[in-house]
């Protein structure tokens, strides 16, 4: 890759940080294409050569917000409590030295419900399906007895939700400590109690 690749390069992904803080703080019908512009430092000439309109900016941080989940889903060779925990942390991770992560699940939160988001984007984002696997890797958990009693579907949703919401804060609050990944598989993991309920019915 050349100079002038690499300068347009980073210039691309100056745009899509400065317009992801202006769609978050001031929404998606709020924001105006001049906006980013001159947040960015350049003309809106020059911003049309790098994104046609202000949707086409937005599907594109829409299409990064969704490929991430997507290669985070666990497969069925992923053991249950490593594949909580790992997936977690590599999460967090991220997102002190990479604050534009933090921002895209604020961003990803919003979308459904920000009125004036162009439907076909709101539709991509209820397709995502996070879930499917989750809950298989939840039952399987449950067979091996390493993962705790419940409906698999409502702890995916607890799971995904957890990061969810602390991606989000750490957005608001970038100097605040980071929950580590091990926090979160914990609050999935059997517990002695539980693991000794199980044998007195197995008893009776």
């Amino acid at each position: 890759m050349g100079i002038r690749d690499d300068q347009r390069e980073k210039r691309y992904w100056e745009i899509l940080s400065v317009a992801l803080d202006l769609f978050i703080k001031k929404g998606y019908a709020a924001t105006k294409v001049t906006d980013i512009a001159k947040s960015v430092g350049m003309s809106t000439g020059l911003l049309f050569h790098y994104f046609r309109s202000k949707e086409a900016l937005y599907e594109e941080l829409i299409k990064i917000g969704i490929s991430g989940p997507t290669n985070a889903l666990p497969t069925e060779d992923d053991e249950p409590l490593s594949y909580l925990r790992n997936t977690a942390e590599s999460i967090f991770s991220g997102l002190k030295e990479h604050p534009f992560a933090a921002k895209m699940f604020v961003l990803m939160g919003q979308v459904y419900y920000t009125g004036s988001a162009p439907q076909s984007l709101k539709d991509d984002v209820m397709a995502l399906d996070i879930y499917t696997s989750t809950i298989d890797l939840m039952s399987r958990g449950q067979r091996q007895g390493v993962i705790r009693d419940g409906d698999p579907y409502a702890l995916s949703i607890a799971y995904w939700s957890a990061i969810q919401g602390i991606c989000e804060q750490m957005a608001v609050l970038p100097d605040a400590p980071c929950p580590k990944g091990e926090w979160i598989a914990d609050m999935f993991r059997r517990q002695s109690s539980e693991l000794m309920k199980g044998s007195e019915s197995d008893r009776s």
